[in-house]
């Protein structure tokens, strides 16, 4: 299939839907951004065009093929250890004090709301297990969730490409945590079986969950509109545990969103905690 231009009515149609299903907004000038990833998704499902894609969406009830242009659009991209940092504060501050408050619970719990194709969660598992074995011994429930039942495969089957075990991944850790698989990799199942993938949308019903020690919600908040950002925010409010940790993206912020957090400066970085009181 040629590279064609989406018109300006089915675009108006692909952005609230997308807005409406996932609450992610795609500004008008992202019309690129859909043309690439509509285009390859039409010759697929075996229609000729883009416009033919949005007519068969408009003449039929939501369905698979609805939810596969909100896959298609959904930003999935990660890497290992990704911005570093926070994983390094992590393993330097935050678990050390969250094993020394909760010794003798011995319970933690953990949740990643944006798991993509995966590589986040199992980059927490990944500190756990290098440089806390202790934890090994603990009752840990951690959750992953993604609106994409696709990445949620791939999160299962934890399975990855040479390019994509070489971005940001060492090689001591490829050694020790992976299988060879064919021409790629896959994560050992001790390590998959420890984490709880499901299916969720940030922006509709949430899980139950139990208290949460550590949120992560990184690098996907700058997709939503205000309101959802605020939803969310007081979501994460009633799951974290009162001394727990939300770990948000680099350019992301509860300030202006959510007045009951309090900010923790550590180490170049920031994560937040609900105000005592």
């Amino acid at each position: 299939m040629e590279k064609e231009e989406i018109r300006s009515p089915d675009l108006d149609y692909v952005r609230d839907m997308v807005r409406t299903r996932s609450a992610i907004v795609l500004e008008p000038e992202k019309a690129y951004l859909v043309e690439s990833r509509l285009s390859p998704l039409a010759k697929k499902e075996g229609l000729a065009s883009i416009a033919e894609l949005v007519e068969k969406l408009r003449s039929t009830p939501y369905g698979a093929l609805h939810s596969k242009v909100i896959e298609a659009m959904t930003t999935n991209e990660t890497s290992f250890f990704r911005d570093l940092v926070p994983f390094e504060v992590l393993r330097e501050q935050i678990l050390p004090e969250i094993i020394a408050r909760k010794g003798t619970s011995k319970r933690l719990n953990m949740w990643c709301g944006a798991s993509s194709s995966g590589q986040e969660p199992y980059s927490v598992m990944f500190t756990i297990f290098e440089h806390f074995p202790e934890l090994k011994d603990w009752v840990i429930q951690y959750f992953a969730t993604d609106i994409s039942e696709e990445m949620l495969t791939k999160c299962r089957e934890g399975k990855y490409s040479q390019l994509e075990v070489n971005r940001g991944l060492p090689a001591s850790m490829l050694t020790k945590y992976f299988v060879k698989k064919g021409m790629g990799w896959q994560v050992q199942e001790d390590i998959r079986s420890r984490i709880d993938f499901k299916p969720m949308n940030l922006a509709g019903t949430w899980l139950t969950f139990p208290p949460m020690d550590l949120v992560f919600i990184r690098n996907v908040m700058i997709y939503f509109d205000m309101d959802t950002k605020k939803q969310i925010l007081g979501n994460v409010r009633k799951i974290l545990d009162p001394d727990g940790y939300l770990f948000l993206g680099g350019s992301e912020t509860t300030l202006n969103l959510d007045n009951e957090y309090e900010r923790v400066a550590v180490s170049g970085t920031s994560c937040y905690r609900v105000k005592k009181g």
